[in-house]
């Protein structure tokens, strides 16, 4: 038998909590809880319990928070990433939102 720890994140060495998501993939997220205005709306996650027939708590699921904005004090799970990188960063490593002027591959902006 041997002792189980989180997983580390192999950039900042800090744990992480993987857990499975709404849809059927894993995200890795921080181990605190943060006020959502201090969290980018992208990287807003709540953890839900899932419970079986007699009420007792099985297995939790990650959910992202869309839809209804949750109010800048309440308290969401951020994605590892955003404390392990600087923003600036982020920002540069994500691709860019719908409202940015890209062209579609395969065609020139100076058509």
């Amino acid at each position: 038998m041997s002792w189980i720890e989180p997983p580390r994140c192999p950039l900042c060495g800090a744990e992480i909590r993987i857990c499975p998501t709404n849809y059927d993939r894993w995200v890795g997220l921080a181990l605190v809880e943060l006020p959502a205005k201090e969290v980018p709306e992208r990287y807003r996650w709540r953890l839900t319990p899932l419970r079986g027939p007699s009420r007792v708590t099985t297995d939790v699921v990650a959910v992202r928070v869309r839809g209804v904005d949750p109010l800048p004090g309440d308290l969401v799970v951020p994605v590892h990433r955003m404390l392990c990188f600087p923003h600036e960063e982020i920002a540069e490593a994500e691709p860019r939102g719908a409202g940015d002027q890209r062209a579609p591959r395969g065609r020139s902006t100076e058509e």
